[in-house]
């Protein structure tokens, strides 16, 4: 019976030190999933480790540094570590962690592994170690140990092994979150960082002057922040500085001296007019303050829209295209070196009349564009050009992007544009035209020849000629009623949009009156306000401004 009994108890104890075990580790992996300081988090795991394991002491090292150290991330007892290296090719925490298996040392100083520098360091004594490995799918992560048993023989057992080895894999586990979740978080940052760095860099450019400026440009990086760079801005006395360059490198270190040299420029351009001596005032700021070896490519000018001459220097850029009124193109050529590899250099400057033609500048990026392996070229370039000459600047650039876009091109740089050429007049149409049905062909064919030479597609072209033909016909029927009277036909361009009004001498209509003929009413006619209506930007009936007649204006974008 009294063995019996002793039995027993034994089972009785045994369960209650695997309670014990368990509620300590559920209690340590609540901690580790739920703590949003892991750091603080392993302090209070491994001092509740060594008081449950009565151990003197206990410490995490973790690998750091590309897995050549051992760091001691975490410890309790005595002696403070945290912040100790160690290499992690030595020690019993260092052999652990190679062989990927628990090591429990009964007596250190029989144990090859075991280094005394620490002890030497620290004065404390260490007699027996339990080591265990941390390790989440094979990744190597580092080693929790405890050290020296508080009992009478000092000695580590089967069960603290057991227990070590379960809240090793939790500890590990935890740890391995916590670096996927910093590395995310420190993901994030530098993702919004550098949308905020290309916000600012977007914020450098200069915004469209619309189809009456000289000047346009056009920008698309292939990261989230750019290397290239223009710049154009007008003096009081009417000429025009222009820049386009392109710094080398990529990514963020790129972006910085795009942004300095940059703003260098158009801050000295104000008063230095002359491109040569401009070019040359940038390149001592830049090779003065430039690191790691980096240096911009640029093409800096002066545009004056009076004597109808460029004068630009070249730094190192591609020849610019200047494409002459017969469709023939010439490079520019320049000799000097980028901005930023020597100092006190003099920049030569090239002066050109414009003329009928157009001043191509542009990065590398659109050249070295590939297709199946083959670079666009210049060839390939001054063929796309020539596809989309008789469009408007703006439309044309358009179309030459999309072109590089759509084409299956492989775009591996950055790619900018800046394209000189002198306005062409405003394509206008002022008519008037009497009240008649029969007029409506001649208006149509009128209109579609100004609403394309304001750069509207063919598609949208037809569809804005079908309203203004459908605002007609309204004015026609219902205004005058098919009597006598005339139509005042006016179309213009406030870029982007475009601007189309029509006036009448009718009876004042009431405008509350004019609505769209519900589209479930299928019947003949009717549908040519709503039509209107959903085609443009904006459509709006007045009285004229002789308030002898009504008034229709509609505005579209330009596309």
């Amino acid at each position: 019976m009294d063995k019996l009994h002793g039995h027993e108890l034994l089972e009785q104890e045994r369960d209650a030190q695997l309670d014990r075990h368990l509620a300590l580790l559920a209690r340590m992996t609540q901690e580790f999933t739920t703590s949003l300081d892991i750091e603080e988090t392993l302090n209070n795991a491994i001092e509740q480790m060594m008081v449950y394991m009565n151990a003197e002491a206990a410490s995490i090292f973790l690998l750091e540094n590309d897995d050549t150290e051992l760091v001691c991330r975490a410890c309790a007892g005595p002696i403070k570590l945290i912040g100790l290296h160690l290499p992690a090719d030595q020690g019993i925490v260092g052999s652990t962690v190679k062989q990927n298996h628990v090591q429990m040392v009964r007596d250190v100083s029989s144990d090859p592994d075991f280094t005394t520098q620490v002890d030497e360091k620290t004065g404390f004594t260490t007699r027996s170690i339990l080591c265990a490995p941390l390790t989440v799918k094979d990744k190597k992560l580092g080693a929790i140990e405890v050290i020296n048993k508080k009992t009478a023989d000092g000695l580590f057992a089967s069960d603290d092994q057991h227990i070590l080895t379960a809240l090793a894999s939790s500890a590990a586990l935890a740890i391995h979150n916590a670096a996927m979740a910093s590395a995310l978080l420190e993901q994030e940052r530098i993702q919004h960082e550098l949308e905020l760095a290309r916000e600012i860099q977007g914020n450098l450019l200069p915004d469209s002057r619309g189809p009456d400026f000289p000047v346009h440009g056009y920008n698309l990086p292939m990261r989230e922040v750019s290397g290239d760079f223009f710049d154009h801005f007008s003096l009081p006395d009417g000429r025009i500085v222009f820049n386009l360059a392109d710094v080398s490198g990529k990514g963020m270190n790129a972006a910085l001296l795009m942004a300095k040299t940059s703003s260098l420029f158009h801050c000295l351009g104000k008063t230095q007019t002359a491109p040569g001596k401009l070019l040359a005032m940038v390149n001592n700021e830049v090779h003065e303050n430039s690191t790691r070896g980096m240096f911009v490519t640029m093409v800096g000018g002066i545009y004056d829209p009076v004597s109808d001459e460029i004068t630009l220097a070249n730094a190192g850029h591609q020849p610019p295209l200047l494409q002459h009124s017969n469709g023939r193109f010439e490079e520019i050529q320049g000799a000097a070196p980028p901005l930023g590899i020597v100092p006190d250099i003099e920049f030569t400057e090239t002066t050109l009349k414009l003329g009928d033609g157009t001043l191509y500048i542009y990065t590398d990026g659109v050249t070295e564009a590939q297709q199946n392996g083959q670079m666009l070229g210049e060839e390939g370039l001054m063929t796309m050009i020539s596809a989309h000459r008789d469009k408007p600047v703006a439309a044309r650039l358009n179309a030459m992007f999309a072109s590089l876009q759509r084409e299956g091109r492989q775009l591996h740089d950055d790619v900018t544009v800046l394209v000189i050429e002198k306005p062409a007049p405003a394509p206008a149409l002022c008519l008037e035209m009497p009240a008649k049905a029969r007029e409506l062909k001649s208006l149509r064919e009128s209109s579609r020849d100004t609403v394309l030479a304001a750069g509207s597609s063919s598609a949208q072209a037809e569809s804005i000629v079908l309203a203004i033909s459908e605002a007609a016909s309204n004015i026609i029927k219902h205004a005058y009623g098919h009597e006598d009277g005339r139509i005042e036909v006016d179309i213009s361009v406030e870029w982007p949009q475009l601007v189309i009004v029509l006036r009448d001498y009718a009876d004042i209509v009431d405008v509350d009156k004019i609505r769209p003929r519900a589209l479930e009413d299928v019947r003949p006619g009717g549908l040519g306000v709503h039509f209107m209506q959903q085609l443009m930007d904006s459509l709006s009936y007045t009285v004229r401004e002789d308030g002898r007649g009504n008034r229709l204006e509609m505005r579209i974008t330009i596309q």
